[in-house]
């Protein structure tokens, strides 16, 4: 089987990257052949550097970088990326069973969807937020703090000023989100949702496009090492983008309230606040390795109170695979990892709820025990790159080939080296 996965960048810093990276390596160690498509060039995650990876680079330009409007254009329609990836896709040795893209808001665009849809192969979109229906991609409302309940490119919709940027920038984001809307409707595409709450609100928001859904659950790639011990750890821990719609701010007010430092791993908008503030160490972004060299020393517990409706924040996984408690958002779709009580608490994303699951969590006692069961539920049921590619590998045996506009390739072997 050959399987094509298309991502904007080879490097991870964030969620999406790091699923198209593992999922590329899962599936190449389960003997399949992976031609990784990377938009933007840039650094190459060592992920995949492995003999069934062939990666291909469109050499294309991150949108942010052009500025005014040619940024504006290309976010909206991106011709010359729609060109590179059907040259891409011509070129490849072998014909591909199917295409799995994760990434195309930052320089891939609604152009590449006909290029896709076009290929004569199966077309799956693994859904990392909801940016396949909602212009802001988040279905959040940013200058009300909370999640959005309009129906996307309604009239209410159009007229809400939600952008985290500007209303200019939201009217990019509507046209890029008609244009999408446009060169999807009525083809045929697979979804893979990452979390159950996902599928719910993504299925009532995609209605009126040919989708089928799936549900595949994020890989966790944590270390072989014995179980952290959270009973002996100082602080509340939070990894991420420090912001309010993930719920930075909430992690600082709740600690203190119950008598704990707050741990932040990361940087953003809100880092000069949190700095400022009494009993609150910000140490910046780290590497992997360091993340959790930090966290299994010093994390009590760790915190993810989004207020908005994120999908499946992978530091959740991986905190409860280590070990480690974790305090999530009722909103989140990790919280369905957490089970309530055993191995850490889901809570509505306040302060007051938080702060009780802080103190609770003072108990070192319980600590411990929680973090005891998440590491042994984890080993139960592992979530690893073994089960992720076993999973997809199933998906993709599993879907039916377009009738119409099959690709013609001269069939090789083998995948070749990487380009």
């Amino acid at each position: 089987m050959h399987v094509v996965i298309l991502a904007e960048f080879a490097a991870a810093s964030g969620g999406a990257e790091k699923v198209a990276l593992e999922s590329a390596r899962g599936l190449a160690e389960a003997g399949l052949a992976v031609s990784f498509i990377q938009a933007i060039a840039g650094p190459v995650d060592p992920l995949l550097d492995h003999p069934g990876i062939r990666r291909i680079v469109l050499g294309l330009p991150d949108i942010w970088s052009l500025g005014g409007v040619r940024a504006a254009a290309a976010g909206i329609w991106h011709a010359d990326a729609a060109r590179r990836l059907a040259a891409a896709l011509d070129g490849l040795p072998m014909r591909p069973d199917c295409i799995h893209l994760h990434q195309w808001t930052r320089t891939l665009s609604p152009a590449i969807f006909p290029v896709l849809s076009g290929a004569g192969v199966p077309l799956v979109v693994t859904l990392h937020d909801y940016a396949l229906a909602c212009p802001n991609g988040v279905y959040y409302r940013f200058d009300q703090a909370e999640p959005c309940g309009l129906a996307p490119l309604s009239a209410a919709c159009l007229a809400a000023p939600c952008d985290p940027r500007s209303r200019a920038h939201k009217l990019v984001r509507v046209a890029r989100a008609a244009a999408l809307r446009q060169v999807t409707r009525r083809r045929p595409l697979h979804v893979v949702h990452v979390c159950d709450a996902s599928r719910q609100r993504l299925g009532d928001l995609l209605g009126g496009y040919a989708v089928t859904h799936h549900r595949v659950d994020n890989p966790v790639r944590v270390a072989d090492r014995p179980p952290a011990e959270p009973g002996r750890g100082d602080a509340v821990a939070y990894v991420g983008r420090l912001t309010r719609e993930k719920g930075a701010d909430l992690v600082a007010d709740a600690a203190r309230a119950a008598g704990l430092p707050a741990l932040f791993i990361g940087a953003g908008p809100l880092e000069a606040e949190l700095r400022a503030r009494d009993g609150v160490t910000v140490i910046g972004w780290q590497s992997p390795e360091r993340v959790w060299e930090i966290l299994r020393s010093r994390a009590r517990a760790l915190a993810a109170p989004s207020r908005w409706y994120e999908t499946g924040p992978l530091t959740v996984y991986e905190a409860l695979a280590a070990g480690i408690p974790v305090v999530a958002s009722d909103r989140s779709g990790a919280a369905e990892k957490v089970r309530h009580g055993r191995t850490g608490f889901v809570v509505v994303p306040e302060v007051g709820p938080l702060a009780a699951a802080f103190t609770a969590l003072r108990d070192d006692a319980l600590a411990a025990a929680l973090g005891a069961e998440a590491y042994r539920m984890s080993r139960d049921a592992p979530s690893d790159l073994a089960a992720h590619a076993t999973a997809l590998r199933a998906l993709y045996a599993a879907l039916p080939v377009p009738a119409a506009g099959a690709m013609q390739h001269r069939e090789r072997p083998a995948v070749s080296p990487r380009s």
